[in-house]
């Protein structure tokens, strides 16, 4: 194992080992287990409903962004490809193992496409984390002198301010000078001429202004619906909490799950739902049966994803001229 895979692996099974004895040290495992096996089925599966359900409008919007660079593609395709990132997301660091699938897919459907297919997927990326620390904004002014959960209040609010720097680095012409004097870095790197084209693929759709103010919007829009599952994973056992309060949560959480120590979020999601709800009242046992469910809808939702991966590499082996 190489130095940076044994210190990714070191880092994994640190913070996976703390974020785990905080949920043991808080929690009673009889009085959670209990409560699981209690869970109303019905709002889980609302839960679920709406995670799936959002893959057809984030598809239709990588479509349209493809579409942006002349990449044509069909929805169907794309609404198959992300359930596979789903998939891959469940057993790769975070939810970038499904960034780099669709990225793989796409560059291997469409040949010589990579560049675009690399800076669609991390507009997305930008699109989902802007819409996110808007709503993160929305939250801190629900919260303020409402709920006591001050440091994460300011932690939102820092967030804010930084997407409004990364968003100026992004696309300001401005820095164009800089990044020339990272070049000879780069080229020794031998990753000059693929990070140049994934970054002019990027930097064009400042010309598109309508469409990203389109796609934002729509962006917003799924985020939002998003937020709902949570209330739903909290309904099912029995938290009679508003939306409100999520909408403080679930901006932070959609963060803290692109953590890249550990794998699909495992016990650091659950951690947050424990620590965020702790502090509403919630008791530690309602607070991680809220997150656990949570985190199986994000199972339910990639198995499909599971399924068709199952299926194609089923059917490629009974195709004539397969490797046996």
């Amino acid at each position: 194992m190489t130095g940076p895979r044994l210190l990714r692996a070191g880092l994994t099974l640190i913070v996976t080992g703390l974020c785990t004895a905080y949920i043991l040290w808080k929690i009673d495992l009889g009085r959670t287990g209990r409560l699981l096996a209690h869970a109303r089925v019905g709002w889980w599966l609302l839960a679920c409903a709406i995670m799936a359900g959002s893959v057809w409008p984030l598809a239709w919007r990588w479509r349209l962004l493809l579409a942006a660079r002349g990449v044509r593609e069909t929805l169907g395709w794309l609404v198959r490809t992300s359930f596979v990132a789903y998939a891959a997301g469940q057993v790769l660091p975070t939810s970038l193992g499904g960034d780099a699938s669709r990225i793989y897919e796409t560059s291997r459907r469409h040949r010589g496409a990579g560049a675009a297919a690399a800076a669609t997927v991390l507009l997305e990326r930008g699109l989902g984390g802007a819409a996110t620390l808007v709503l993160a904004a929305a939250g801190f002014a629900l919260a303020v002198g409402r709920y006591a959960v001050g440091g994460y209040l300011w932690l939102e609010l820092a967030l804010v301010v930084c997407a409004a720097a990364g968003a100026f680095v992004l696309f300001s012409t401005r820095l164009h000078p800089l990044l020339r004097r990272l070049r000879p870095l780069a080229r020794a790197l031998r990753v000059e001429r693929p990070l140049r084209e994934v970054y002019l693929a990027l930097h064009a759709f400042r010309a598109e202004p309508t469409l990203l103010a389109a796609m934002f919007a729509l962006t917003l829009v799924v985020q939002a619906a998003r937020v709902l599952a949570i209330w739903c994973a909290g309904k099912a056992v029995g938290l009679d909490l508003s939306p409100r309060p999520y909408y403080v949560m679930g901006p932070l959480l959609f963060l803290v799950m692109l953590v890249p120590f550990t794998v699909n979020g495992l016990a650091v999601r659950e951690s947050f739902f424990v620590s965020f709800l702790g502090g509403l009242g919630v008791g530690a046992d309602a607070a991680f049966s809220t997150g656990f469910l949570f985190f199986v809808v994000t199972i339910a939702v990639s198995l499909p994803g599971a399924a068709i991966v199952g299926w194609e590499a089923v059917r490629h082996a009974g195709q004539p001229g397969a490797t046996r």
